[in-house]
């Protein structure tokens, strides 16, 4: 289950001050963004980027109602902590991989 974002603050360049509903915060550097290219190409204007709001209804960061984070990747970051379980992507099995019967 994920946090609620329930304030932000800006703290210059691309870092934004989060705090979820359990009271944890921290800082989040929203930099590495900037060479995901799509919508995140919107980041590299700093003033597009200072007008993020809270949805309160999802608990997110959004920013002009077209671009939010996932909350679980924000309170992972700002704790330094591990993202849920679901989120890690597993990996297929190879093609070069034998895969032994159940004796």
């Amino acid at each position: 289950m994920y946090k609620d974002v329930i304030s932000a603050n800006y703290k210059g360049d691309y870092k934004i001050e989060v705090t979820f509903e359990d009271g944890a915060k921290g800082v989040v550097d929203f930099s590495k963004y900037l060479s995901k290219g799509g919508v995140f190409e919107k980041f590299k204007n700093i003033e597009f980027f200072k007008s993020f709001k809270i949805n309160e209804e999802l608990g997110v960061l959004t920013w002009a109602d077209e671009i939010d984070i996932a909350p679980e990747t924000l309170y992972a970051e700002a704790t330094d902590s591990q993202l849920p379980n679901w989120m890690h992507r597993q990996e297929a099995p190879s093609a070069n991989m034998t895969i032994q019967p159940a004796l």
